[in-house]
């Protein structure tokens, strides 16, 4: 078995599972035993899992409260091409969040983003002044004028550490049931009055050329239910 998580997609060559929120991209070295999105010992240095199965290649990565659709590859050559088609922005990464406030129907959000890692806690923030290296679009889906909350659906053309959190708090649209750059008194009352109890953002769609076919290859994972229900009960289901 290389995973626990939902397949959405298996061949020879690449892995893709819907990760729930919650669990690891990957081990983390400061809280050993806490289970990742693929089985194994976990190698830091080659981003690669070495399971009773099989070896997996880390693609790239989700917040652990993030839920989505995360690629694995199952050989070193394919590895190297996917990876390549990410440095490159040719892999297509789509996301659904739910936001504070009214950004408007859609636009582009460009900013400077430098991480920080200290004591096993990482923190990104936004640099003024600074040539852009974060970019994402979006597209205004829903408002519920009532709550002040919108649902966008964000393309992500970079894959910046906390990037999609971080560029949307800069600019006080915080996602809902962030407890590291969110509105925090907006949480306790939606915690509260909708029973929010994650944070609102999921990896929707992933599109990567296929490395032995040259095919484009798309994989969806549905919206949890409990991104669902939070949904349905603002009426923007």
């Amino acid at each position: 078995m290389l995973t626990r998580c939902p397949i959405l997609h298996q061949d020879r060559h690449l892995i893709l599972v819907n990760k729930p929120a919650g669990l690891l991209s990957h081990p983390n070295p400061d809280r050993r035993g806490e289970p990742a999105a693929f089985e194994g010992r976990y190698d830091m240095r080659t981003e690669c899992f070495d399971g009773p199965d099989g070896r997996v290649w880390l693609m790239h990565r989700l917040d652990q409260d993030t839920s989505g659709v995360l690629l694995g590859a199952l050989n070193e050559a394919a590895a190297g091409k996917c990876r390549s088609a990410f440095e490159d922005g040719a892999a297509g990464k789509t996301y659904l969040a739910l936001v504070r406030g009214n950004p408007g129907r859609d636009g582009v959000w460009l900013d400077h983003l430098a991480t920080t890692r200290e004591r096993g806690r990482v923190r990104t923030a936004v640099l003024k002044g600074r040539p852009p290296n974060a970019e994402l679009h979006f597209k205004n889906l829903s408002y519920h004028a009532g709550h002040r909350l919108s649902l966008l659906e964000i393309r992500l053309l970079t894959g910046r550490t906390h990037q999609i959190r971080v560029q949307a708090a800069a600019r006080q649209h915080h996602l809902l049931g962030d407890d590291i750059y969110g509105h925090f008194e907006l949480n306790r009352r939606l915690r509260a009055e909708l029973s929010v109890k994650r944070l609102c953002l999921h990896a929707t769609r992933l599109e990567i050329k296929h490395p032995a076919s040259g095919q484009t290859l798309r994989a969806e994972a549905p919206l949890p239910e409990d991104f669902q229900a939070v949904l349905k009960a603002l009426g923007l289901a």
